[in-house]
């Protein structure tokens, strides 16, 4: 086929003196000995419609131009809605209710839009008229979608900027963003006023349709999940549609590196509670899963703590006045703050402990030893028994937590790059992350990312099965600890110690407990930890919930608060004096 459109063309070439011409497929000649290109291109002729008239086009050499790619103009919210929908399509793949998406979330992002302004009104911020951009359409089409920009006082339309920010909005998609609408969500003052979505408040809607729904999913459920990777967050942006293009200021709103701690999500949660002016929540009664009744079982299960255990929490729960259930169910006039079940729980099994086993590194201990001198069958619980079990297990999962972190993949198969400009090094860094990522495999022959393991509920598994973390002390008695007293169990432990109970201004000064932590007894700091790993949260976050539930417990005895807060400051001294570098688990 060359030959036909070569033939008439007999120079020679000027690298190789060769006369032997074939045609690329750009249309182009090319010598075939020495593969050398020159300017002279195939000649093409087209017949139009009309009869007897021909056109001759040529195929140059010269500027073009560029035809832009298949997209629309589209909306941030937009963005948000279909991460929303994939993030909720996730937790119905793991066993959530139906409802929750369909009845609750959908119907909270809508109420979303409406406060917002962004649909659902009469008076929008901003509405624009989308229209598919085709592979023949120029920069200029983009211009013919209207927009109209309303006052942020009045609510009155203002027609002379429409036109000025209509024209800048499509300037901008084109050049800086592919969205209409990114430079607003990169105002600070914006995002205040008008409580703009990011990724963060997404997952904070979503706990609050599940809080709503009463599903059995903590929000440190949640956060695990999302680390895990079953729910989309960190690289959620790949789930949007092609025509959705994602450049310039739009890296900076859906660009994520990292995971929101606990406190951040849920502060952003009381956030849009007040900011969607929602009505009291449906109530969480006691055979509800979040509980604290039913959500200590799970929890007690999960520290391989004994079953007995559950009825002194419920005693305590009753004790400190947090049975009711208008206390774990928001209203703006009986609870005007979104309740931490899982905190508040964690908080409630941490006292029942300091309770029943002090926890001031040296009743504990002779406690244990006691238990060990009456224990011939092995049937009783034994602290020591239980920590040396335990401490082995969280020192793995650490190391296996580290791990996974370490070797956590944060950037997806779909870079996003803030220009065009940089898109080059992006893509360059890309491929040689790949290379030295190919070459520690081999290395370490194991692959890079990490390992998907199946959504679970616990942190460690306790049992005789292959793959336990240890022995399960569920069925353990509490005898060797409660001794009858007028035919009631009581704690063999007869004193309670606790820090200063004095309520601080939040938002003058933070928590104290990078303060007191070196004066606490080591044991007590243990298992603070050792729930901090199981939430996922900080230990001066789960110290805060502690000292809340104890104040309410001390509060039923106001007028012996003093004498109370002297006993406490004796047993203290005397801790601190008589201590001598003992850690838990030592033996005496």
């Amino acid at each position: 086929m060359d030959e036909e459109h070569t033939a008439g063309y007999r120079e020679p070439c000027a690298q190789c003196s060769a006369v032997d011409w074939g045609l690329s497929d750009e249309g182009r000649f090319y010598c075939r000995s020495c593969h050398n290109v020159i300017e002279r291109t195939k000649e093409v002729v087209e017949t139009t419609f009309t009869p007897g008239s021909t056109r001759i086009s040529t195929i140059s050499r010269g500027a073009r131009t560029k035809r832009t790619e298949r997209g629309r103009q589209w909306m941030i919210c937009e963005g948000f809605q279909f991460i929303l929908r994939h993030q909720a399509d996730a937790l119905l793949r793991l066993g959530v209710a139906p409802h929750f998406k369909d009845d609750v979330l959908c119907q909270l992002w809508r109420l979303y839009l409406q406060r917002s302004r962004l649909a659902y009104t009469h008076h929008p911020v901003r509405s624009s008229k989308f229209k598919v951009r085709g592979p023949d359409s120029d920069s200029d089409s983009a211009a013919e979608s209207s927009a109209m920009s309303a006052s942020e006082t009045d609510g009155e339309t203002n027609l002379s900027s429409t036109a000025g920010s209509n024209a800048e909005s499509s300037s901008d998609w084109s050049q800086c963003s592919g969205s209409v609408d990114a430079s607003s969500y990169l105002s600070a003052r914006l995002r205040r006023n008008r409580g703009l979505m990011s990724m963060k408040k997404t997952l904070a809607l979503i706990h609050l349709a599940l809080v709503w729904s009463r599903e059995a999913l903590t929000l440190s459920d949640l956060l695990r999940l999302v680390n895990e990777g079953h729910v989309p967050y960190v690289n959620a942006y790949e789930e949007l549609p092609d025509e959705m293009k994602l450049e310039g200021k739009d890296a900076l709103i859906f660009r994520v590196e990292s995971v929101p701690s606990h406190r951040a999500v849920h502060k952003e949660a009381e956030a849009l509670i007040l900011f969607l002016q929602l009505p009291a929540f449906p109530p969480i009664s006691r055979q509800s899963l979040l509980h604290p009744a039913l959500l200590s079982l799970r929890y007690l299960t999960d520290a391989n703590l004994p079953d007995e255990l559950h009825l002194w929490v419920c005693r305590l729960m009753e004790r400190a006045g947090m049975a009711d259930q208008t206390l774990h169910t928001f209203d703006h006039s009986a609870c005007p703050v979104l309740p931490r079940y899982d905190v508040q729980t964690a908080a409630l099994i941490i006292i029942t402990m300091k309770l029943i086993f002090g926890l001031d590194d040296h009743t504990e201990w002779d406690l244990s030893n006691q238990t060990g001198d009456q224990d011939n069958t092995g049937a009783m619980f034994n602290l020591r028994r239980w920590y040396r079990l335990l401490q082995a297990a969280l020192t793995r999962a650490q190391q296996r937590r580290d791990c996974d972190i370490a070797r956590k993949q944060w950037k997806g198969d779909k870079p996003l790059f803030q220009n065009r400009a940089d898109k080059c090094n992006v893509m360059k860094k890309k491929r040689i992350a790949e290379q030295v990522q190919i070459c520690f495999e081999k290395l370490s022959s194991r692959p890079a990312g990490v390992e998907r393991v199946a959504p679970s509920s616990f942190r460690f598994c306790w049992g005789d099965e292959d793959g336990a973390d240890g022995p399960s002390l569920h069925q353990k008695k509490l005898d060797g600890v409660l001794t009858l007293k007028g035919d009631v169990l009581t704690p063999s432990n007869a004193t309670y110690w606790h820090p200063a109970l004095r309520r601080c201004d939040y938002q003058k000064c933070k928590s104290h407990y990078s303060e007191v932590e070196p004066t606490l007894p080591r044991s007590f700091v243990w298992l603070l930890q050792l729930f901090c790993f199981l939430l996922d949260v900080e230990a001066a976050y789960l110290y805060e919930e502690v000292l809340r539930v104890e104040r309410r417990i001390v509060r039923k005895k106001k007028p012996k608060r003093k004498r109370m807060t002297r006993t406490k400051t004796r047993t203290r001294a005397e801790t601190r004096t008589s201590r001598g570098g003992r850690e838990p688990g030592e033996t005496r």
